[in-house]
């Protein structure tokens, strides 16, 4: 029997994140400690956003640098994971919500790559992208993301990676929170926590706060693919819980 797999959302912040020591890569670190092993991962990121929904289904996808400005060394990353054309497929058959066709061009962006080099750095397990179907709306992502359920059963380590809180033009590259990013991720947190998913779904209707928190919503949306995959029985905690920059919100979830 095949060890049912947690879900995971990933708040990514920051691509340095993949090659600095600091309380979110480590954080990253000891949570992939204690995950079962995968039989291959599927990652859903808020960097790979089209018109339709794609799968890469290539044996060996490529990295993708979609970053600016930044040392050169993170450039000099190298997360060689194998791709699964096999698994492409089966997530294209068991998505009926929407059409899913398979991608040879795109490979491991960023939102995939610095979290995984920090949580299997051996990079010896496969791994796939989905994209974020840009043509759907909101709710439909979280139609989408209820078909994957039976990858869980199958060995599948299915993580989502963005933020719940993301407003780049207000960010402050310091530690500290402003009161409403703080308030928002709060909401949130305990919206997760009493399986209330609607307001989280509906959030266009939840204030000010919200609204200065998704200034734009790909990297808020990764968020539902996870929520939309939790089994009544499934436990839920978190880590690297913090608000960084005063509007990034590096919250982390485990389910299951």
């Amino acid at each position: 029997m095949t060890e049912k797999m947690p879900v995971l959302f990933v708040g990514h912040g920051s691509p340095m994140n993949a090659i600095e020591d600091n309380e979110f890569s480590r954080a990253w670190r000891d949570a992939g400690k204690t995950l079962p092993r995968p039989r291959a991962i599927l990652c859903i990121s808020a960097h790979w956003v089209t018109r339709g929904t794609l799968v890469t289904a290539m044996e060996q996808p490529r990295m993708i640098y979609d970053m600016y400005g930044f040392p050169k060394e993170l450039y000099e990353v190298k997360y060689p994971a194998p791709g699964s054309p096999d698994l492409a497929e089966q997530v294209r058959r068991i998505i009926k919500k929407t059409e899913v066709h398979s991608d040879q061009e795109w490979g491991l962006d960023h939102g995939t790559w610095s979290v995984l080099s920090n949580m299997f750095p051996e990079a010896n397990v496969p791994v796939i992208q989905m994209s974020l179907n840009a043509n759907l709306a909101v709710g439909d992502h979280y139609e989408v993301a209820r078909q994957l359920k039976e990858l869980r059963e199958e060995g599948v380590l299915i993580i989502s990676s963005g933020n719940i809180v993301h407003n780049l033009s207000l960010v402050q590259f310091r530690d500290f929170a402003y009161d409403w990013a703080t308030e928002f991720d709060t909401q949130v947190k305990n919206w997760i926590l009493t399986d209330d998913h609607d307001p989280i779904i509906n959030f266009q209707k939840q204030g000010q706060a919200a609204q200065l928190a998704i200034n734009s919503g790909e990297h808020y949306v990764p968020l539902l693919y996870s929520l939309a995959l939790k089994d009544e029985d499934d436990k839920i905690s978190f880590f690297a819980e913090k608000v960084w920059g005063g509007s990034v919100s590096m919250r982390s979830v485990r389910i299951g």
